[in-house]
């Protein structure tokens, strides 16, 4: 029984320490700090919060880039559930949905899938491919070599 009056001391000092004080006190600096992340990162137009920054947005119209694929398929970009789908890759219903959007993709811009695969044409004639081929391969030799034996290797280490 001697014990039990310092136990139960301590152990009320430290839930109003920790499940009260320290919770209050982050959140106080959080917001005196960086309001607009502790805040959620909300995007306002016209006084009217659009949607949070951190998390991806349903694009529509064709003037956009494609957006974050939703994990939640019953109302998709539902703030509520912002997590992943949690779909392992060997899953079908996976791999159905990432064959539904690569169709719905190349639908979308049938142009791009038009595009030749090789960059540079086979005589070599390019631009691109003539200063790819004119670089210099001793500077990057040089450059390679400094970091392996010079100063670097100390934070690099003996691997390189």
């Amino acid at each position: 029984m001697i014990g039990l009056r310092p136990a139960f001391s301590t152990m009320l000092f430290l839930l109003l320490l920790t499940g009260g004080v320290y919770p209050l006190l982050t959140t106080a600096l959080g917001q005196w700090w960086f309001p607009w992340q502790a805040n959620g990162s909300l995007i306002h137009k016209d006084n009217v919060i659009r949607g949070s920054a951190l998390i991806g947005q349903s694009f529509t119209a064709a003037g956009y880039f494609h957006g974050r694929p939703s994990a939640t398929a019953d109302t998709p970009y539902n703030p509520l559930a912002s997590g992943g789908s949690n779909l392992a890759a060997s899953n079908p219903e996976l791999d159905a949905q990432i064959q539904a959007r690569v169709a719905a993709l190349r639908a979308a811009n049938a142009a791009a899938w038009q595009i030749p695969r090789r960059p540079a044409p086979r005589h070599g004639k390019s631009p691109a491919w003539r200063r790819l081929a004119s670089f210099p391969l001793n500077r990057s030799r040089n450059w390679l070599q400094n970091i392996r034996t010079g100063r670097w290797r100390a934070f690099l280490g003996n691997r390189w």
